[in-house]
């Protein structure tokens, strides 16, 4: 008998306690989250401008294009490792015991980067990073989807909530690296987000055993006689890639096409894996090949998105009046704009989608609707491109910024949502680490693409990127009637 999947429990008795109409423990998870997305997102704050900036004013001395490329091949390998993630909870250790043995990981990651200098430092922090976001992403989001059962119509707005953490912490992080960045140097920066990721290790050891007993289960376990081959395999992948690293044939200017071709074939093998499993019903093999074109908008979508970390971060740093009543903002301040808005209207979309309940766009119409806000942000640059340094309006960024905010509230967490309820029994977390590779592959997209991006080029860049999100989201909206058939009755 297979066990429990998540997303099908019943919470146990307590979960179903309030807060603010939810379970009670969406509470502990929320906190957690909070303090993992403080260090995370303060380090990425600060990351790109250590990148680029010369060795005098405390930086590596990288070419903008190389660091804008190596930041989104960085984004794309933290999501890229969800999937090594999802796969040791549902074979080897559960959702419970990844997500905390991962959080050490990203911890050490942090302090790799506040205290080994130079380039080794920076390799050695961001692989562990990128490895320990990886497994606590997927599997967070997944302990999230344990509280609630497959039909309650608090879902979506629970996940709403949750992001409503993500991004508090997402607000405080850029702003104190940020300002020790500026008054110490990077290093110090770097070091706070140690601290951060400290606290919500901690609190999450103080409140990990009162998460429901699915939370707990291997959903898949492997068998015992089959541990050698695998360690065997890890062993031999990292030992390949190291010897690649070695002779040259993976560098800082090529990661990122190499990232962007190993998500892509990794969600083709995902869905292969899935759809073949002989422990997927019919209808379940409906549910995921629904998830495909969700699957591709979320990717289209996640290009655009994640450059807040390059394009935008540049733009923040050459084109942005950043002076305010005489003193001037520090570049990595921007990345808090997007996480004030999502505090603001988080709540007032999930009070939405609660108020609405059945009525409520389904799926893919909420995709489509992200995707063609999305388009419009970047329209928007286009009034106030090539006006020079310092030359953009603080407001006029925030502004697009609010599109950036909306356009995420209707896809994000309705993709993690989603990634639960369509989720075969016998794959609940590796369904979540789909949506997480194309957040990979979008990540990677956006590095890739910031190449392309100059002040020169900046009317034509917006425009095509911008026009391009609208046609696709405006295709998904027409396709949403057939993707909902397939979707088996899942909203």
């Amino acid at each position: 008998m297979m066990s429990p999947s998540p997303t099908t429990t019943s919470p146990a008795p307590s979960a179903r306690k309030a807060f603010f109409g939810h379970p009670r423990m969406l509470a502990n998870l929320f906190s957690v989250e909070l303090w993992e997305r403080f260090s995370f997102y303060g380090m990425q704050g600060i990351l790109l401008y250590y990148m680029y900036y010369s060795v005098t004013d405390g930086g590596l001395g990288m070419s903008e294009g190389v660091a804008a490329g190596l930041v989104g091949a960085y984004g794309g390998g933290v999501y890229l490792s969800s999937i090594v993630g999802a796969w040791v909870a549902d074979r080897i250790l559960g959702s419970e015991r990844t997500l905390f043995y991962s959080a050490i990981l990203v911890m050490v990651g942090h302090i790799s980067l506040s205290l080994v200098p130079g380039y080794a430092g920076l390799a050695i922090g961001l692989v562990l990073i990128a490895i320990g976001s990886g497994g606590l992403k997927a599997n967070a989001t997944a302990l999230v989807g344990s509280l609630y059962d497959e039909k309650d119509e608090r879902r979506d707005a629970g996940f709403s909530i949750f992001y409503m953490g993500i991004n508090i912490g997402g607000l405080m992080g850029p702003i104190l690296t940020g300002l020790l960045w500026n008054s110490f140097g990077f290093h110090f920066g770097f070091g706070l987000a140690a601290v951060g990721m400290a606290i919500g290790l901690a609190q999450y050891a103080a409140t990990r055993k009162y998460l429901p007993e699915s939370a707990h289960l291997v959903a898949n376990p492997l068998p015992r006689n089959h541990f050698i081959r695998v360690g065997s395999i890890a062993a031999g992948a990292i030992a390949v890639v190291l010897a690649a690293v070695a002779f040259g044939l993976i560098n800082s200017e090529n990661l990122v096409g190499l990232m962007a071709i190993l998500a892509l074939v990794a969600a083709i093998a995902y869905f292969v894996v899935i759809l073949s499993s002989k422990r997927v019903s019919q209808v379940e093999r409906r549910r995921v090949f629904s998830f495909m074109p969700l699957f591709v908008a979320s990717t289209a979508f996640w290009a655009l998105f994640q450059q807040q970390f390059t394009v935008v971060a540049l733009y923040a740093d050459t084109s942005l009046n950043r002076e305010i009543f005489g003193w001037e903002m520090p570049p990595s301040f921007v990345q808090s704009i997007n996480p004030i808005f999502i505090i603001i209207f988080a709540a007032v979309f999930a009070s939405m989608w609660t108020k609405l309940g059945s009525r409520q766009p389904g799926t893919p119409l909420k995709f489509g609707i992200g995707l063609a806000v999305m388009g419009l942000a970047f329209l928007a640059f286009i009034p106030f491109s090539g006006g020079g340094p310092a030359s953009t309006p603080l407001l006029a960024l925030a502004g697009i910024l609010l599109l950036f905010t909306f356009a995420e509230l209707s896809l994000s967490p309705t993709g993690l949502s989603a990634a639960t309820k369509l989720a075969p029994s016998a794959f609940p977390t590796q369904m979540v680490a789909l949506f997480y590779l194309s957040v990979s592959l979008g990540s990677t997209l956006s590095g890739w693409l910031a190449q392309f991006y100059s002040q020169d080029t900046e009317v034509s860049y917006f425009s095509f990127l911008g026009i391009t999100a609208i046609v696709l989201g405006a295709a998904l909206a027409l396709c949403a009637p057939a993707i909902k058939k397939l979707m088996g009755g899942v909203r």
